[in-house]
């Protein structure tokens, strides 16, 4: 499960820069003969080399520096785009709707737990932690700041846009120069990226094939099938509800209630017992839900292509 939601997360990266660098810099054919032709398949194409060489760094502490660049472009990226936002909304204040129905309150929940990308790394962070007494404060802070950041992100984003509003919002905000910088700020923080947050799916793959043994080779063909499944999604919003309600739901809520509840069942109390099963219970119900939605919104927008 762990391994599926990292990979996943990384198709999403290379979908929204590729994604966007063909909005920037349109190239190809209108209509080509395969979806590995695409503007944006093309664009998949172009990185491929230099992911190939991103991942073949052994250990996270190498590519420390690396993450350390891409978060730096990414806060001054969303800054701007806040900032955009902002006055785009004070100027025109389009009307927004807090719910649209029950289908869309499952594809946006699925959207949204997709925010869960992240937690694949936090074990393999705090073995490569100095201090490890300080590791739980400092992720805690680091989710509340993201969260915030998330959830400001995207709500001005639709207040500013409303129902106009794309799956990729940077698209929103036109081709101007600061828009453009903007864009590329943040398809620079995913490319240097990725090769972290596939580092557990490394981990793992080597350890079942490899004996632990560093393999350059599994991780390539790693990087190509994780490049080809990218080539192939039809839309990145949908991508992303499918990938979140399918495996965020279940990773970031029913397993950890059902760990809960198989480690220490027989010493909590009753009220304990039953808000794991209550989240269980439900979190299955989202997950079974959210994956439906997502699925007949995804083949819906292929046939509508």
């Amino acid at each position: 499960m762990l391994v599926l939601s990292q990979a996943s997360f990384c198709v999403g990266y290379l979908i929204f820069i590729s994604n966007t660098m063909a909005h920037l810099y349109p190239i190809g054919a209108d209509s080509p003969a395969s979806p590995l032709l695409t503007a944006k398949a093309l664009f998949i194409w172009a990185m491929l080399p230099f992911q190939l060489g991103l991942n073949s760094i052994k250990t996270l502490t190498l590519l420390a520096p690396l993450s350390i660049f891409a978060d730096v472009v990414d806060l001054g990226a969303m800054g701007v785009v806040l900032g955009q936002d902002a006055s785009i909304w004070l100027a025109n204040k389009p009307p927004v709707f807090a719910f649209a129905g029950p289908a869309q309150l499952l594809y946006g929940l699925g959207v949204a737990v997709y925010a869960f990308e992240g937690i694949g790394m936090v074990l393999p962070l705090e073995a490569e932690a100095a201090d490890k007494r300080r590791f739980g404060a400092t992720l805690a802070l680091s989710m509340a700041f993201i969260a915030v950041m998330y959830g400001l992100f995207g709500a001005m984003g639709y207040l500013a846009f409303g129902a106009a509003t794309r799956d990729i919002i940077t698209t929103n905000l036109g081709t101007g120069w600061l828009s453009v910088l903007v864009q590329l700020g943040l398809c620079i923080n995913l490319f240097f990226t990725m090769p972290v947050m596939m580092n557990p799916v490394y981990e793992v793959a080597e350890r079942l094939l490899c004996g632990k043994r560093y393999a350059w080779w599994l991780r390539w063909i790693l990087v190509v099938v994780v490049g080809l499944l990218a080539m192939l999604v039809p839309n990145f919003a949908d991508f992303l509800s499918l990938v979140g309600s399918s495996v965020c739901v279940v990773l970031g809520f029913v397993l950890p209630a059902a760990f809960h509840l198989k480690v220490f069942g027989t010493e909590i109390g009753w009220a304990r017992l039953v808000a794991d099963v209550a989240v269980i219970v439900i979190g299955i119900a989202l997950a079974v839900s959210g994956t439906w939605t997502s699925l007949v919104q995804i083949f819906s927008s292929s046939s509508n292509v």
